[in-house]
């Protein structure tokens, strides 16, 4: 899995689970691609590379929430 602040990376699978992310449950979840394709208790997504592909496209022209991931940082 590879996500960038701006969106998605080209050409990966892209397996996302909201347990690991911190902005699970915040008003950037609401927003979130995740979201959008899962519905309102979305929990894990995964995309083919050329789901993730057309998803990055779609959400770079403003058609989609983009993707809002941030990994939960496991330094105590």
């Amino acid at each position: 899995m590879c996500a960038t602040e701006r969106g998605i990376v080209s050409g990966i699978e892209l397996s996302i689970s909201c347990t690991d992310c911190v902005r699970r449950s915040t008003p950037d979840c609401e927003d979130c691609l995740v979201t959008f394709v899962l519905g309102d208790q979305p929990e894990e997504l995964t995309l083919s590379p050329e789901l993730a592909d057309a998803a990055g496209l779609l959400s770079s022209q403003g058609m989609i929430p983009r993707l809002k991931f941030r990994r939960v940082s496991s330094e105590g």
